[in-house]
């Protein structure tokens, strides 16, 4: 009996072993790519913030007209809801707090609310709690472009200047470190003024600086006011990567620990039972040579 107690830990150990080496394996590329992920987003958020400057200077002055289609609500009371979430598995609670997030807007107003989902974790998440989507989109790469970007805020567009949606959201999850990813929801459109972090007040305390806009303020905003909602989107997708990767970092690690604390476990077990095999071998001999004296 101990013989075959014995093979069957000997197995297990086994088996967890190979299970480590999977999941060091892939905490290993994890953290490869959340470095590189990391430095993209820094980049990203350096580039965005000055982008946010330049549409800040556009609409400091109260007098420009916004009644374009991107400040300007279209009437519908329907709502959008850009779900950003991974086309793998392996990264904890990652996907499961993106959908619970979107769950939670979309059950309020079910009929009023439209879905699009970005990756196939949350196609699969959505089919299980039959949600059906406008428009979905996979494989979406490691390091996304503003190629992917432009892609998705196309369906977007066309839905809001078709006045099929009156509201755009994104659901994302936000990188603040390593260790800590917090899912947010980003309004797209309409453009809110607060949400470029627009301020007359800081503006009035500098009258020294003057700025020449060509063409116009206004043939201005029309131009870049697309480019900023792409290069958001971007902002927001980068962040999302980013987590999503530290995420199965964390994930990966952890699994990798509790294998290391049950081998130790097993291996215990293991040289217990056959030190007590030993041992009751050793008896059993002393007592078969005892008999015969």
């Amino acid at each position: 009996m101990a013989g075959a107690g014995l093979i069957a830990i000997k197995r297990r150990i086994k088996s967890i072993n190979n299970t480590k080496k999977i999941t060091k394996a892939i905490g290993l590329v994890a953290t490869s790519k959340l470095r590189k992920n990391r430095g993209s987003l820094a980049l990203n958020n350096d580039y965005y913030n000055s982008f946010r400057e330049i549409m800040n200077e556009v609409l400091v002055d109260n007098e420009i007209d916004t009644n374009n289609i991107y400040f300007k609500s279209n009437g519908s009371k329907k709502k959008l809801y850009i779900t950003l979430t991974s086309d793998t598995g392996l990264c904890g609670g990652f996907n499961a707090n993106v959908v619970s997030k979107t769950l939670e807007y979309l059950l309020k107003d079910k009929e009023n609310s439209l879905l699009i989902i970005v990756g196939q974790k949350g196609r699969t998440y959505f089919k299980k709690f039959n949600i059906e989507s406008v428009a979905e989109y996979v494989e979406v790469p490691d390091m996304p472009t503003i190629k992917e970007a432009k892609t998705i805020l196309d369906k977007a567009l066309t839905l809001y200047s078709k006045g099929e949606v009156g509201e755009v959201n994104v659901i994302y999850t936000e990188f603040i470190s390593a260790v800590k990813q917090e899912v947010k929801l980003k309004k797209l459109l309409p453009i809110e003024r607060e949400s470029i972090g627009v301020s007359n007040e800081n503006n009035k305390d500098d009258k020294n600086s003057i700025v020449e806009f060509e063409p116009e303020k206004e043939k201005i905003l029309e131009t870049i006011s697309e480019l900023y909602l792409k290069q958001t989107l971007l902002n927001l997708m980068l962040n999302s990567k980013t987590s999503e990767q530290s995420a199965r970092m964390n994930a990966m690690d952890g699994a990798t620990k509790n294998a290391n604390d049950l081998l130790d476990k097993l291996n215990l077990q293991y040289n217990r039972i056959r030190q007590s095999t030993i041992t009751q071998e050793i008896s059993e001999i002393v007592g078969g040579a005892e008999a015969q004296r």
